[in-house]
C-alpha cells in the first residue's frame, strides 16, 4: 500500500446524488483533514437561466459543509424561493427549483467560468470558502452530458430526471464527450496517492458510469494496487434514493445488489452489502462487508465510514498476503 502511517491514509470516493454525499459526508469525520478526496459526477451539469449548474457538486459541497436540507438532501438548508416564484410570474421555466441560497452558487460559478477558470479550480473555490477540508473534484473539467435514451425518444438528463421525474422507460445511455474528455492533473495525483477507493451508493448507471467513461478511468482505477470497494445503493430490492432500481429493471436485470456487482465487474475487490440482504452474501463472489446501510443521520454516516474503512483494512491484508499498512480509523 502506498501509506504506512494512520495519519497518511488516504481515500477516493467516487459519487453522485444524495447516497454518495451522505458517505462522503461519514468518511470525512472518520478520517484526518485532508485524506479525503470526492471525485464527482459531472454528467448530469447543464444550463439553465443562462446558468451553469453542477447539481451533484453542488450535492456534495453542500452535505460536506453541513448546509445542505436535511430534508431532501440536496439544495441549501432554510432555502428561499422568491426568485423561483418571480420567475414563474415571468413566464419562466420553473421545473427545476433552484432556490436563492443556491442561486449565488451557480451566479457565482457562471461568472467564473465565463473569465476562464476551469471548473476543478472553481470547485477548489467554493468548497475552501465554506470550510471544507476534503478536496473536492469534478470528474473532468471538459464537458460530459448524460444523454438518456428513452422509449420516448432522447432526453438530456435533467428533462429525464427532474422535468420528467423519470418516467419514461429506459432503453440505454450515451454520455456525450466523454472520450475526448480529460481525466484533470489533481484527479490524476489524487489517484496516484490514494490507498483505498470507495464507489459511493449512488446511481450506478447515472453517477458513476460516468465517472469511469471519462478517458481510461476504468482502467485506471483497476490498475491501482489498491482495495477498490463499493456500497450497495439496492436495499431489499429498492433504491434508498432515486431511479436505480426502475432503471434496473427496465434494462431487464434484478434489481438487487448482484446486479451492481455484476455491473461494476473487475473492477472490485469488495462489496458492501445491507444486512438486509444479508442471505445473497454467499453469492456476491466477492469479500463482502455484511452491515446496515442506511445511513439516517451524522452518526449512522460516520458508522458506516468507520466500518469501510476496517473492512478496507482486512481486505488490503488479504490482498497483499501481508499484514495491513491502512493502520487504525483515528
Amino acid at each position: 500500500m502506498n501509506s504506512p502511517r494512520t495519519d497518511a491514509l488516504h481515500v477516493v470516493a467516487l459519487a453522485g446524488g444524495v447516497g454518495g454525499a451522505k458517505l462522503a459526508t461519514g468518511l470525512q469525520a472518520a478520517l484526518p483533514p485532508g485524506r479525503l478526496t470526492v471525485i464527482v459526477n459531472t454528467g448530469d451539469d447543464f444550463e439553465h437561466w443562462g446558468l451553469h449548474i453542477c447539481p451533484d457538486i453542488d450535492t456534495v459541497i453542500y452535505n460536506l459543509a453541513g448546509i445542505h436540507n436535511p430534508e431532501t438532501g440536496w439544495g441549501r438548508a432554510d432555502e428561499s424561493f422568491t426568485v423561483l416564484n418571480e420567475m414563474e410570474k415571468l413566464g419562466g421555466e420553473v421545473w427545476f427549483r433552484i432556490g436563492d441560497r443556491d442561486l449565488a452558487t451557480h451566479l457565482r460559478r457562471t461568472e467564473w467560468l465565463r473569465q476562464g477558470l476551469p471548473l476543478t479550480e472553481i470547485t477548489a473555490r467554493l468548497r475552501r470558502m465554506w470550510g471544507i477540508p476534503t478536496q473536492v473534484l469534478p470528474m473532468s473539467d471538459d464537458p460530459v452530458h448524460t444523454l438518456v435514451h428513452t422509449d420516448e425518444g432522447d432526453l438530456p438528463f435533467q428533462h429525464y430526471f427532474v422535468r420528467r421525474q423519470c418516467e419514461p422507460i429506459l432503453v440505454d445511455l450515451t454520455f456525450v464527450g466523454a472520450d475526448k474528455a480529460r481525466i484533470p492533473a489533481s484527479v490524476e495525483e489524487a489517484l496516484a496517492q490514494a490507498d483505498l477507493i470507495v464507489l459511493c451508493p449512488s446511481n450506478p448507471y447515472l453517477s458513476i458510469d460516468p465517472i469511469l467513461s471519462v478517458a481510461d478511468m476504468r482502467q485506471r482505477l483497476r490498475a491501482l494496487p489498491v482495495p477498490k470497494l463499493a456500497v450497495t445503493p439496492i436495499v431489499a430490492g429498492q433504491a434508498l434514493k432515486g431511479p436505480a432500481a426502475k432503471m434496473m429493471r427496465e434494462l431487464g436485470e434484478m434489481s438487487s445488489p448482484l446486479t451492481v456487482v455484476d455491473h461494476y465487474g473487475d473492477l472490485l475487490d469488495g462489496f458492501v452489502l445491507d444486512e438486509r440482504d444479508a442471505a445473497l452474501e454467499e453469492a456476491v463472489v466477492l469479500p463482502t462487508l455484511v452491515t446496515d446501510t442506511i445511513m439516517t443521520d451524522t452518526a449512522s454516516k460516520e458508522r458506516l465510514a468507520r466500518e469501510i474503512l476496517a473492512f478496507a483494512r482486512t481486505l488490503a491484508q488479504e490482498l497483499s498476503g501481508q499484514p495491513s499498512d491502512l493502520g487504525e480509523a483515528p
